[in-house]
């Protein structure tokens, strides 16, 4: 089925190639949780829901009253971004060879990864989809000043040692607010040595910088992605002036285990004091 609709635009294999390819590029910059999750799939664009949990009783039934058991079902968001690319472009690429600007196919590409990634983390509570961040069950402590390296490594060893009480004893993956990340390059006093690196020999699946707040400490069996339609290119039209074309995606985190994760809230002192001295 070629719900792509590529049969129906006169773009010859060598342009959807160069679509793909550099839509893949820009996206895997920005995508950190395919970096430390399992992806089950891709099973096609009509898996719309996953089952989760066990099927069970919604409520006790009474002495004379049937049971009712219910399953529970987790809903697999399709992600997707138009864009556009000129029909005269396009032919001069073709017919004589000029370079084709795919910035467009890019810039779609990335709205595509950043919406993963905040469906990831965050979710989405009005359609009842749960984030790394936001999932009943996950463990909390909260966040000190990261100005030092001794902040930072104050509260990732905690948060460890959180996980490592509850059973988790790793691979553990660390995700990061960009400031939060940003100051693990700062040096321990007296050395050439970055607080990057000194925590890379505890988060041995990485440390990635993402748009969150704070951070958090992740056990990577935490649970997987499971993916329904791949990452990849469509066609819907033309107007005579532009082919419009989209990046869309099918994907949703199963959390299987919340206990798994650390949250390490979003409160330094360094910021408190930058936010001060810019108002």
């Amino acid at each position: 089925m070629d719900y792509l609709n590529r049969g129906l635009a006169p773009l010859p294999a060598s342009v959807w190639d160069a679509i793909d390819g550099r839509a893949i590029k820009a996206a895997r910059e920005r995508l950190t949780g395919r970096r430390f999750l399992d992806i089950e799939g891709p099973f096609g664009a009509g898996l719309t829901t996953i089952e989760v949990g066990n099927d069970d009783y919604c409520r006790q039934p009474g002495p004379d009253e049937a049971g009712a058991i219910l399953g529970r079902a987790l809903p697999v968001p399709m992600l997707r971004k138009s864009f556009r690319l000129s029909i005269r472009r396009v032919a001069a690429h073709v017919e004589n060879g000029q370079p084709l600007d795919l910035s467009p196919a890019e810039d779609a590409a990335e709205a595509v990864a950043d919406r993963e990634e905040e469906f990831i983390y965050k979710g989405q509570v009005d359609f009842g989809i749960p984030g790394l961040l936001t999932v009943d069950g996950r463990h909390q402590i909260a966040g000190s000043d990261w100005s030092s390296p001794d902040g930072a490594l104050k509260d990732v060893l905690a948060a460890a040692t959180t996980l490592d009480d509850a059973g988790f004893r790793g691979p553990y993956a660390l995700v990061l607010a960009p400031a939060y990340y940003n100051d693990l390059f700062h040096l321990y006093p007296g050395t050439d040595v970055i607080g990057l690196e000194h925590l890379r020999r505890l988060c041995t699946a990485g440390i990635y910088k993402t748009a969150i707040e704070g951070g958090a400490l992740i056990d990577a069996s935490v649970g997987v992605l499971v993916q329904g339609q791949d990452f990849h290119a469509g066609y819907v039209g033309h107007d005579g002036v532009h082919y419009q074309l989209y990046i869309s995606e099918s994907i949703v985190v199963r959390i299987d285990k919340p206990r798994a994760i650390c949250a390490i809230g979003a409160r330094t002192a360094s910021r408190q004091g930058r936010a001060a001295a810019s108002g």
